[in-house]
């Protein structure tokens, strides 16, 4: 493609063939264009000799930026993270027909699985991409993928588009909306499910984060295109009068919303839900533990209606929901049928949901095993203590993924606020020993990590998964037993 295809006008570009895009000067080649941006830790401009020297025809940066124009051609952008994702657009060309995309603190990766479940049942070619992967029916899901960079969002938008996928839901994180990496995706719909402390090592502020979540449907979601927003969570006058103002299409879900849960009542495996949609009820066996996941099927529902789905068809195919990996998990059951779950919960309000959710499931004692992550927002680890303390019978804290802090102190820092919790170091004892305190009719969730396969201490990141832990442990377990 012709630099001056990217670029939108001719000169010497019309004479540049640019061969592919990239923001990492050791991935540059012969005729690559490199985006020379700013980050926390390297400065793009630092490399552009490297790039240029290893066959960069053409870079991108910041007007303040200069070098020798013999050299290469300079494409100068205020804003060049938002013009790498524009052009990268242009590059691959190719996109699903139908994307929605979903922000907020928790609930993302359960949303998008859901609407690609919802999506397959309903007979169309379906896929989500996120921290879960990419996931396809039918095909293996490839490695974590939380809003990648916008070379690689738009390369995989345009391999999905190739593989005849064309329904697409993914997830918008904070980082990626803030760094521009969904800039230029063809958006027909996108959720905002809540909003609660989190990341804020990266933002400057709760209100920096609420304002990253936003550009979702101030800026990103074009009007005419359909905003699904939940009734139940604090900031939904917010996020209505945005979509308001920008002439969205709103599509409601929750209690007194357009898809409106009227009634939700607990049992064994799962909930029993009353939905009504305009004049139309619906009887609905969620097969899913909790109320924040009834509120996540709703949203996925809304989102599959907002583009076309069916109502009737996308209501019923709530029956046939199964949980993210990692999203209240139930991996295993202890030999004397103490059930034990799995959950990604890493913020305060994540926890809470969880273990509110898993009390009326829970005849005997609640147990809870969790940590933190190091080199991440330390203010939210009293208040996940303090949370634990309060909702759980039994708590141990562990380490999660320390980084390169001092695990002690993140444990001691949690410990804080729930004195009688139980601190194991090792997160494999930490398991161990909770599942050997399973009584009959108790019920265990081991929180954090969710989905993920590696533990990072340092700057190294070891095999650990909280799923096949709780396996291995319950496996040896029945050994023992003989």
């Amino acid at each position: 493609m012709r630099l001056s295809d990217l670029i939108g006008h001719n000169g010497t570009a019309s004479e540049i063939d640019i061969r592919g895009l990239t923001a990492d000067s050791r991935a540059v080649e012969p005729g690559y264009l490199f985006a020379a941006l700013s980050g926390t830790r390297a400065q793009g401009a630092d490399f552009i000799g490297d790039a240029i020297s290893q066959g960069a025809v053409a870079v991108l940066a910041e007007p303040t930026v200069t070098f020798d124009p013999s050299q290469a051609y300079l494409v100068a952008d205020s804003n060049p993270r938002r013009r790498l994702a524009l052009m990268a657009a242009q590059f691959f060309d190719a996109q699903p027909e139908t994307v929605v995309a979903v922000t907020g603190t928790n609930g993302k990766s359960s949303i998008v699985e859901f609407v690609r479940q919802i999506w397959t049942q309903l007979g169309q070619t379906a896929a989500s991409m996120g921290t879960l992967g990419v996931n396809v029916e039918g095909q293996a899901s490839t490695p974590s993928l939380t809003t990648p960079d916008p070379v690689e969002v738009h390369r995989r938008l345009a391999e999905l588009k190739s593989a005849g996928v064309d329904h697409l839901a993914l997830e918008a994180s904070s980082h990626g909306l803030a760094q521009h990496r969904l800039d230029g995706v063809r958006i027909k719909a996108a959720a905002f499910t809540n909003l609660s402390r989190d990341h804020l090592d990266y933002h400057d502020s709760y209100e920096d984060y609420f304002l990253a979540k936003l550009r979702l449907f101030g800026e990103l979601l074009p009007p005419g295109g359909t905003a699904v927003l939940n009734t139940e969570t604090p900031m939904f006058e917010e996020f209505l009068d945005i979509c308001w103002g920008r002439g969205l299409k709103i599509l409601t879900v929750g209690k007194g919303g357009d898809l409106a849960l009227t009634r939700c009542a607990p049992d064994m495996d799962g909930q029993q839900l009353s939905l009504t949609l305009g004049r139309d009820e619906y009887q609905v066996t969620l097969p899913l533990i909790g109320d924040f996941q009834a509120s996540n099927a709703l949203v996925a529902a809304g989102l599959v209606i907002a583009t076309g789905g069916d109502p009737k068809a996308t209501v019923n195919a709530l029956s046939n929901l199964k949980p993210a990996r990692g999203r209240l998990e139930l991996v295993a059951a202890h030999p004397n049928g103490a059930r034990i779950f799995v959950d990604y919960a890493h913020t305060p309000d994540a926890l809470q949901a969880v273990l509110q959710s898993l009390r009326p499931h829970t005849a005997g004692k609640l147990h809870i095993v969790f940590g933190a992550g190091g080199d991440r927002d330390r203010g939210k680890r009293p208040q996940m203590g303090a949370v634990s303390a309060e909702l759980a019978d039994k708590v141990i804290v562990t380490d999660d993924n320390p980084r390169r802090e001092d695990p002690a102190a993140i444990r001691r820092e949690i410990l804080a606020a729930c004195q009688d919790a139980l601190e194991v170091a090792d997160r494999h004892a930490a398991i161990a020993k909770a599942i050997a305190d399973l009584q009959a009719g108790d019920v265990l969730v081991v929180a954090g990590k969710g989905h993920e396969q590696g533990q990072i201490i340092g700057d190294e990141t070891l095999p650990f998964d909280d799923a096949e832990v709780v396996k291995s442990v319950l496996a040896r377990l029945e050994a023992s037993r003989g």
